[in-house]
């Protein structure tokens, strides 16, 4: 994102406002978890208010900031917050450790840190895929969540034989919303028939 965004201060807002599991976060909040300057943090949260990105809003004399949802690119940016931070970015960059992987993608809830229920997947990855290095990054990710993170890994031969037979697990998460960290969305929906 920082090829993207010439701003340092705002691909960190744009990450912790993205992925913060507070609905609204205070200016010394979002300091302290930047590790910015607070008057380099202003700027930038008033810039980013200006074109819509975020919002705020005063309560008890503080002013809050939260990501717009209904900013024009939110799905898009939160696409980008998913393959450069986090558990999505660690999947990302170290592509070449986990093997062959035909399709990664994350769940937009868990991306959001909404609530998941049992039945729900996080991740779902497609490939041939060496465990070991992925159960590194995802019990990193639980640490810093403190919570369990729900995930499938399946080899191509297995996916596609779910999918033809349309096995009802398969079709909910990989027709939920979702963020492709790797393959092509449209063709890991080919031949699924909703």
């Amino acid at each position: 994102m920082e090829d993207l965004f010439v701003s340092r201060v705002r691909v960190k807002l744009l990450v912790l406002l993205l992925t913060a599991t507070e609905p609204l976060l205070h200016v010394r909040e979002i300091v302290r978890r930047t590790g910015e300057e607070i008057n380099a943090v202003r700027r930038e949260l008033e810039r980013m208010e200006k074109q819509g990105l975020v919002a705020s809003e005063w309560r008890a004399n503080r002013r809050l900031y939260h990501a717009r949802k209904d900013y024009v690119f939110y799905p898009e940016l939160l696409g980008f917050v998913a393959k450069t931070a986090g558990l999505g970015g660690a999947i990302v960059k170290n592509r070449g450790k986990l093997g062959r992987i035909k399709y990664a993608m994350m769940a937009t809830r868990f991306l959001k840190n909404q609530p998941s229920g049992p039945e729900d997947v996080d991740l779902l990855i497609v490939g041939q895929v060496v465990l070991p290095e992925l159960q590194a990054l995802v019990a990193d990710e639980q640490t810093k969540r403190t919570s369990e993170i729900n995930y499938s890994v399946m080899d191509e031969a297995e996916f596609q034989f779910r999918v033809k037979r349309r096995d009802p697990f398969i079709l909910r998460v990989i027709t939920q919303p979702k963020v492709m960290l790797q393959g092509d969305e449209e063709d890991l929906l080919s031949g699924v028939v909703i």
